[in-house]
């Protein structure tokens, strides 16, 4: 067998086991070697490239559905002059996906109008094109969800459900003051994600003012502890995008 229908044979091989056709893995490749059909190899392993592809798309698609994620917020429209190289350079390296794997989170801290929801959403779009599930939700209607299936008695299910997004990104947290039943179901979350899942968000309020969110300070602590620990911390010092263009709007 030549160094190109070896190469042929594994990857055939390869991509049988990952469509789960264990036996045709196992069978496929000596069976035809041993017919001499060793040229039709490199045809067969074509195909399966394009099944291989075309599976992939299906997934995307169906991972894009379940994202929610706003169809318009991506990187294409998106205007990276205006941030610094610090918050680009760390968007780059987590389009990788790999924080992922590791259950990093990822907090996104400035002003409203900065363009925080619109470069995590981009993110998400990029991890969703890579086949990875991730969710976009406001955060208080997420929280309005846990609490009415906590009140029917449904939550564990809920989360475990929540659980099969490898990233779901709270759009928004601490823009409306909770209820201590909200700050309860929303700390749960957090909790249940941690290290086990990654868990991303946008917020107009530091740390410090996160009592807000929390109703005490015990909780707020908890909850800061839970997030930071593995974190990449993503700060929007810029100015307002509405209000720059705004000011732009005045002067014209």
């Amino acid at each position: 067998m030549s160094r190109r229908t070896a190469n042929h044979a594994e990857l055939i091989t390869e991509l049988l086991r990952s469509f789960k056709l264990t036996a045709a893995a196992e069978e496929l490749v000596p069976r035809l070697v041993t017919a001499g059909h060793d040229q039709a190899l490199a045809t067969i392993a074509e195909v399966l490239g394009l099944e291989e592809d075309a599976r992939h798309e299906r997934r995307v698609q169906r991972l894009r559905r379940a994202s929610k994620l706003p169809e318009g917020k991506t990187f294409e429209t998106f205007d990276e002059k205006r941030l610094g190289q610090p918050v680009l350079r760390k968007i780059r390296e987590l389009e990788s996906g790999v924080f992922l794997d590791e259950a990093i989170n990822v907090l996104g801290f400035g002003l409203p109008g900065v363009g925080k929801s619109h470069l995590l959403a981009a993110l998400g779009h990029v991890l969703v094109s890579q086949g990875r599930s991730v969710l976009w939700t406001p955060t208080y209607s997420l929280v309005q969800e846990l609490l009415a299936a906590k009140r029917d008695l449904v939550l564990p299910r809920k989360l475990r459900k929540l659980d099969n997004f490898e990233l779901v990104i709270l759009d928004d947290i601490g823009y409306v003051n909770q209820s201590p039943e909200e700050a309860e179901v929303l700390f749960t979350l957090l909790a249940e994600r941690y290290e086990r899942r990654s868990t991303a968000l946008t917020s107009n309020l530091v740390f410090s003012e996160w009592d807000r969110i929390f109703k005490n300070k015990m909780a707020t602590s908890a909850a800061i502890d839970r997030l930071v620990h593995h974190s990449v911390v993503l700060e929007f010092d810029v100015p307002s995008y509405r209000t720059e263009k705004a000011k732009s709007k005045r002067k014209d």
